[in-house]
């Protein structure tokens, strides 16, 4: 199982450092969220508890790659969002501009 589990953990960093690349916050961020909750589970030794944390994770980078797009501050002061193959059939939900300016 501790291949699995760093095989893993492995994809969800990917799957952030593709989703934020560029944004450095983020990318600091997200990685000290995923070893923050592989840390919380590391004593865990139930087949079945262990089976549905490894299912969690692939979720979890399935949905970090196709459903997050970021958005990108152009240089007209407005907010760009360029989704990707990977996100083709996702709905677009488009957050207000006063999350986007409490996010720059």
């Amino acid at each position: 199982m501790g291949s699995q589990a760093v095989q893993a953990y492995r994809a969800v960093l990917r799957a952030t450092r593709q989703t934020f690349a560029g944004d450095t916050l983020m990318l600091r961020e997200s990685a000290a969220e995923v070893r923050k909750k592989f840390e919380e589970n590391r004593h865990v030794t139930s087949p079945a508890d262990l089976d549905r944390l490894l299912e969690e994770a692939r979720e979890a980078s399935h949905f970090i790659s196709t459903m997050i797009v970021q958005a990108k501050l152009n240089e007209r002061g407005g907010y760009e969002v360029k989704p990707g193959k990977e996100h083709a059939g996702a709905t677009l939900e488009v957050p207000s501009e006063e999350i986007l300016k409490k996010s720059a």
